[in-house]
């Protein structure tokens, strides 16, 4: 049967009032991220951290005896942590332990000298945890005792998400990186832009989805032009991030999944590479795609007089599921294929990061076990062993000795 345009539906109101539905959706879905912001931090329906840890646990992470941390409290040098009524101690705050690592010198920061670390944690595929890898590397560095600066690049905003902040609502375009990399800019320093967290040790350059115009007028501005308006905005970001790290170990960048002026950007700005990867044919092949496109693009903006060079290259197969044969297969091929560029310890699947992130929290922020004991407990001790691998790279171009792997596999009370 021939089709005739009594076939189809006319375009009417009908059509219009569908189209429109899409507003109402993400009005609707806006409505829900902040009702499920105000549940996950109440009472005041703000981001805290209240974990704590053990004097076991303390002197583990400072690399020293409980002895010599109880010395500190008996002469006065550290406060002596409080009790509940029953005489217990509640343990160690971060800040406690931030304290103790100056009075006690087991500070991990780097001199004056040494270079920060600008990692860009980069995949041009969607859903690799892309975010799930920056933040948590955020928090394992702050227990850690590092002084990092998150920047979230990416429109979709995942990581400001995480990090306590509803886009939608605490957000506006003036407190993202917009100002600074515009064609008409407002603002020559990123330190207006910088927001504290939860976490005294880890800064937050947020984003929402006004990011996005940014990726318009960049791309209006003209991409081959030697020396025009977007090879200077590249210059610009590398130079306001080389500034800023100065007051900071490591900073993370976490730029959109996509090929995009803003991508463009991050990749010349860093000087290091995390490429994230699951465990699957479909992102296997995307990832190898996305390296070849990242070599292209480098020898353009080489070409447009931009270099680009990294301390560290590196992929992480993330959602790696053990007991999944298909998952083991694709790591093999993974291992066979990249050899020593890839992180020999992956990021497992696990329900208790599922249950974690349904709080808007990292394995880091948990007071306690959402799921079992023991599946925390596993869960805890895989990311510390894979982010362990990322800290000792950091640590290679520092004049400081490497980390222990003894300073891993640490739970919070």
């Amino acid at each position: 049967m021939n089709a005739n345009a009594t076939d189809f539906p006319a375009m009417g109101a009908k059509n219009i009032d569908e189209a429109a539905r899409i507003g109402q959706l993400a009005r609707s879905g806006e409505q829900m991220v902040e009702r499920l912001r105000r549940t996950s931090f109440l009472p005041e329906h703000k981001k805290s951290l209240n974990i704590r840890f053990g004097i076991a646990d303390a002197a583990e992470l400072l690399g020293c005896s409980t002895n010599r941390i109880r010395m500190a409290e008996q002469d006065g040098r550290l406060p002596i942590p409080p009790e509940t009524e029953t005489g217990r101690r509640v343990g160690y705050d971060i800040p406690a332990l931030l304290n103790m690592r100056q009075v006690l010198g087991a500070s991990p920061h780097r001199a004056p000298n040494d270079p920060p670390s600008i990692i860009a944690i980069q995949n041009f595929k969607g859903g690799v945890g892309k975010s799930m890898v920056t933040t948590h590397l955020a928090h394992y560095l702050a227990v850690a005792g590092y002084r990092v600066l998150v920047v979230d690049c990416d429109s979709q905003a995942t990581t400001t998400t995480l990090f306590g902040f509803n886009p939608h609502v605490n957000i506006t375009r003036d407190d993202t990186l917009y100002p600074y990399l515009s064609l008409e800019p407002t603002q020559d320093d990123l330190r207006y832009a910088v927001r504290q967290t939860p976490w005294p040790n880890v800064d937050l350059i947020p984003s929402n989805l006004e990011m996005f115009d940014v990726e318009y007028e960049l791309a209006a501005s003209g991409v081959n032009a030697r020396g025009g308006t977007l090879v200077s905005r590249f210059r610009k970001l590398r130079a306001g991030l080389l500034s800023l790290a100065q007051d900071y170990d490591v900073v993370l960048l976490d730029p959109p999944p996509a090929l995009g002026t803003i991508s463009l950007a991050v990749m010349q700005a860093a000087n290091a590479l995390i490429v994230p990867l699951s465990a699957t044919t479909p992102d296997f092949c995307s990832t190898v795609q996305f390296l070849s496109m990242m070599d292209q693009v480098i020898e353009q903006l080489t070409r447009a007089g931009i270099q680009v060079e990294y301390d560290f290259c590196r992929i992480i197969c993330s959602k790696f599921n053990a007991n999944d044969p298909s998952h083991a297969m694709v790591k093999q091929v993974m291992e066979q294929a990249f050899g020593p560029a890839l992180f020999p310890v992956p990021i497992l699947e696990s329900a208790e990061i599922s249950h974690a992130a349904l709080r808007m929290m990292t394995i880091y922020e948990l007071e306690k076990p959402v799921g079992t004991p023991k599946t925390h407990k596993r869960c805890r001790m895989n990311l510390d062993e894979a982010m362990l691998q990322v800290e000792q790279l950091i640590r290679r171009r520092w004049r400081q000795p490497s980390v222990k792997p003894t300073a891993a596999h640490l739970s919070a009370n």
